[in-house]
């Protein structure tokens, strides 16, 4: 028989709403951690393509709605810091991405156990 949220515990009801925050941040630190992973990639096409051209070509890059005309070492130069600042932010969502499922699995073992002890007795 299924158990109601209102006959539970004060302290399981709390454990309930603890783990969805935490199942929300982590949806929204996946979110986060994706949307690097899309420029980083983006950055990766576009160094791949600056490879390709002369070291002395004049290139245009965007800033805002504009094109600015740049030298391409620049740009390569611009686009490597970029690449770094990105990798670190991945790697720091990536991290804080396992603690928060870590949270989550241990008081989903928590509640279950909670639960089960509070149905057997």
């Amino acid at each position: 028989m299924p158990v109601k949220y209102e006959d539970l515990s004060p302290q399981i009801q709390n454990q309930l709403q603890q783990l969805q925050q935490f199942q929300q941040q982590m949806e929204l630190v996946a979110q986060q951690r994706q949307q690097i992973e899309i420029k980083l990639r983006d950055i990766e096409n576009a160094l791949e393509e600056l490879e390709k051209t002369d070291k002395d070509a004049t290139v245009f890059k965007n800033v805002g709605p504009l094109l600015i005309k740049s030298d391409a070492k620049d740009v390569v130069k611009e686009l490597q810091d970029s690449k770094e600042s990105l990798e670190v932010r991945k790697k720091s969502m990536e991290n804080q991405e396992q603690k928060l499922k870590e949270k989550v699995e241990e008081l989903q073992l928590k509640i279950q156990n909670a639960l089960s002890s509070s149905q057997a007795g």
